[in-house]
């Protein structure tokens, strides 16, 4: 009878329960609420029951300079499709980690994918949710270079399948409040401040706090072709026309000739001058704050609109 009792007692402590964590020496793994990769089969089943819409976020994995994490773009919007989901039930899909990068391939750690292959990845996988019974699809830009991707991938689920796309990025400005903003405190002269910059640094201060190592951040030295470099200063001063210009040629593949990738204008590869250590996790987490509370409001306005289950 000791000899059971042991054996059973053994097999309490050798067993692993949902209950217990595991002792890899890993940090723990802390479960999030409508989180895909989380869930369980009964998990997605039940939330089914009261949503049928997916949030998707469309990330990188790129080179930020000296100071934030390849995974930027990819762990901050992840991390941010997170928090609108515990205010509001939505289902949050992270596919894939790359996106279209090639314009920072002179920096090592940097993974691009072509954007046929991106966007056919994200259609397929909605796909795979739709025969599941969700619905709607929220697409989440996380990364500039895949603007153009993502209003593609929304395209074409409207238009070959049975689901409804929105790109999250083109609703959320007339929910947006941009009042706690404008408290925060700015330089005394505009500066060209972009890609890994202060506005990056600060939102992985609030999100991902962990991974950014500020200790290493510097100005970087930019070097630009002679047109853009004179057209900087309107584009700081905020001329729209110049911005679309300017962003038209500069990071651009080194393979196109332009001039204008990564490695060939940053010594760091940040887009901007300003030295990314003078980030600051309040504006990360009021900037934050409000892109989830734009979410939560177009979620609800748009339940409202098309209760889930609505249509064929």
């Amino acid at each position: 009878m000791k000899r059971v009792l042991l054996f059973a007692a053994a097999a309490l402590v050798l067993t692993p329960c949902g209950t217990e964590a595991q002792h890899t020496g890993l940090p723990e793994i802390v479960k999030v609420k409508n989180y895909l990769p989380h869930m369980t089969r009964p998990e997605v089943e039940d939330l089914l029951t009261r949503s049928d819409m997916v949030l998707i976020p469309v990330a990188s994995l790129e080179q930020h300079g000296t100071h934030l994490p390849i995974g930027t773009d990819y762990l901050n919007g992840v991390e941010r499709a997170k928090l609108i989901a515990q205010r509001v039930d939505i289902l949050v899909a992270p596919i894939m980690m790359p996106g279209q990068s090639p314009y920072h391939m002179g920096f090592a750690g940097t993974v691009t994918l072509p954007s046929e292959l991106i966007q056919e990845v994200y259609v397929e996988a909605a796909k795979s949710l739709m025969q599941h019974g969700f619905k709607r699809f929220l697409f989440m830009n996380a990364h500039g270079g895949n603007r153009a991707i993502t209003t593609f991938i929304v395209d074409r689920i409207n238009q070959e399948t049975a689901g409804i796309a929105v790109s999250l990025d083109a609703v959320t400005g007339p929910f947006r409040d941009r009042t706690a903003s404008r408290g925060l405190p700015r330089p005394a002269e505009p500066m060209f401040d972009r890609h890994g910059g202060t506005p990056e640094t600060s939102n992985s201060l609030y999100m991902i706090p962990q991974l950014v190592d500020l200790d290493a951040a510097y100005a970087a030295e930019l070097t630009l072709p002679l047109h853009m470099e004179e057209m900087l200063p309107e584009v700081v001063a905020g001329d729209a026309t110049a911005l679309a210009v300017f962003l038209a040629e500069g990071l651009k593949d080194e393979a196109t000739g332009k001039g204008t990738s990564s490695v060939e204008m940053s010594t760091t590869g940040v887009w901007g001058v300003r030295n990314p250590a003078e980030a600051t996790l309040e504006r990360g987490r009021v900037g934050t704050e409000a892109g989830v509370a734009a979410a939560v409001a177009f979620i609800e306005r748009w339940n409202e609109l098309r209760p889930p289950g609505t249509g064929r």
